[in-house]
C-alpha cells in the first residue's frame, strides 16, 4: 500500500471503462462481485469518467450505495471536447455527482488533454471552475489525464501548477514509443514533482497476449506468472506512482491481478533485465497500437468499427493466419451498413481524437488491402 495526499491507496486501481457486459449492458451483478473482491483485498481506488457510457451509474450501484464513503477512493473526469458550450462542460461535473451519488470526488481530472483539446479547458475556464468545487469540498485532488508530447506536458504543468497529479499512459510496449512517449512523459511529470496515476498498463489488453518472442522471455523466467502481471508490475515498480489502473472485465481478470498485487513486490534486477530486452524487441512490433478505447468510433460518419478491424489486422500481422483474420474482419463489419475499411472517406475525425496518435486512415487502407477479398 502507498500513502498519497494523506490517504492510503493500493498500487492497483480498478478502471471502470471496460466493465463486464450482459446483453449489451453492464453486468451489475458481476461488477458487484469484482468490486467486493477488490475491496476485500484492501484496494480502494476506482476510476470512471463522464464519457464512459454507463460507468458512473455502475459505480453508484456496485460501490457507492454499498460501502461507506470514506472506505473507497473515487476518480472521474470532465471532457471538454464532448461539450459544445462552457455551461454544458461545467454541467458534466454535477451530472457525474448525481450519477455516482458519491457526495464528492477524491480525484477529479480534466480528461484526455492533447494538442487539439488542451486549450479548450482554458477557454471554458474549467480549471478555475474545478478549483471552486475544490474549495467547496466537492473535489479533494485535481489533476488531468494526458495523451500527447512531453513538450506539451511540460507546458501544461508550467501553466497549471494547481494540478496535483497526472494520469499517463505508461506500459513497457510504449516506453520508447515516439508517438506515446511513456518514458519521456513520466520523466517530465516527475521533474515537476507530480505524482502519477498510470492508465493502459496492459495496453487495452494487448499485453495480456504479447507476441510469441515476448512470451518466451517471460515463460523462460517464470511460467507461473501471467503475461498481464509483467505489464502491471512494470508500471507499479516506477517511483512516484499513486496507483496503476487495470480495466478489468471479469472476475477472473480481477483475481489474477489481485494474486500478484495484493502483496506487491517491485521488479528485481533479473526482471528489470528481462523488461529491458522486451522493450528492445518491441521496437520492431509491426501491429497497430490500438487500445480499443473506441473514441474514434463515436463520431465516425460511416460507423466503421475501427478497433475491431485493427484487431483483425493485428491478428494477421502477428500470427500470419490469413483466413482466420479475414473471418474476424467479416464478423466485425456489416455488408448492409457498408462500414468496412473501404468505406473510409478520410475525414480525419478519428485521428483527431485518437489517444495513441495512430494514423487511422493509413491503417484502414492497409486493412483493406490485407483483409478484404
Amino acid at each position: 500500500m502507498s500513502d498519497y495526499f494523506g490517504k492510503e491507496v493500493g498500487k492497483l486501481g480498478f478502471g471502470l471503462m471496460r466493465l463486464p457486459k450482459k446483453l449489451m449492458r453492464i453486468d451489475i451483478e458481476e461488477t458487484i462481485r469484482m468490486v467486493d473482491a477488490f475491496m476485500e483485498a484492501g484496494f480502494t481506488y476506482f476510476d470512471t469518467a463522464y464519457v464512459y457510457v454507463g460507468s458512473e451509474d455502475a459505480a453508484r450501484k456496485a460501490l457507492v450505495k454499498r460501502y461507506p464513503r470514506e472506505s473507497y477512493t473515487l476518480a472521474t473526469k470532465l471532457n471538454a471536447m464532448m461539450a459544445p458550450t462552457e455551461k454544458m462542460a461545467k454541467q458534466q461535473f454535477f451530472t457525474s455527482l448525481k450519477r455516482t451519488g458519491a457526495e464528492y470526488f477524491d480525484y477529479y481530472l480534466m480528461h484526455a488533454l492533447m494538442e487539439g483539446s488542451y486549450s479548450r479547458y482554458d477557454r471554458m475556464k474549467l480549471w478555475e471552475f474545478a478549483l471552486e468545487q475544490k474549495e467547496k469540498g466537492l473535489i479533494r485532488h485535481l489533476g488531468f489525464s494526458f495523451h500527447a508530447s512531453p513538450q506539451l506536458l511540460d507546458q501544461v504543468l508550467r501553466e497549471h501548477p494547481e494540478a496535483e497529479f497526472v494520469q499517463l499512459q505508461i506500459n513497457y510496449a510504449d516506453w520508447e514509443n515516439a508517438s506515446v512517449a511513456s518514458r519521456a512523459n513520466y520523466e517530465v511529470a516527475r521533474k515537476h514533482g507530480k505524482s502519477i496515476v498510470i492508465m493502459e498498463p496492459v495496453k487495452g489488453g494487448r499485453l495480456a497476449d504479447p507476441p510469441k518472442n515476448i512470451k518466451k522471455l517471460f515463460q523462460d523466467y517464470n511460467p507461473e506468472l501471467s503475461y498481464a502481471s509483467w505489464a502491471i508490475r512494470f508500471a507499479a515498480s516506477l517511483e512516484g506512482v499513486i496507483t496503476v489502473l487495470s480495466g478489468m472485465s471479469d472476475l477472473e481478470q480481477m483475481q489474477d491481478n489481485l494474486s500478484y498485487m495484493k502483496d506487491f513486490k517491485p521488479f528485481n534486477k533479473e526482471e528489470q533485465a528481462i523488461i529491458r530486452e522486451v522493450i528492445r524487441q518491441m521496437g520492431n512490433d509491426p501491429t497497430v497500437q490500438c487500445t480499443a478505447c473506441h473514441y474514434c468510433t463515436e463520431g465516425c460518419p460511416k460507423q466503421i468499427p475501427i478497433p475491431d478491424i485493427f484487431k483483425a489486422l493485428n491478428h494477421r500481422l502477428s500470427t500470419g493466419q490469413i483466413e482466420e483474420s479475414r473471418r474476424m474482419y467479416e464478423d466485425a463489419v456489416t455488408v448492409e451498413n457498408d462500414n468496412g475499411a473501404s468505406a473510409c472517406i478520410a475525414c480525419g475525425q478519428c485521428e483527431a481524437v485518437c489517444p495513441q496518435h495512430i494514423k487511422v486512415i493509413e491503417e484502414l487502407k492497409r486493412s483493406k488491402e490485407l483483409l478484404e477479398i
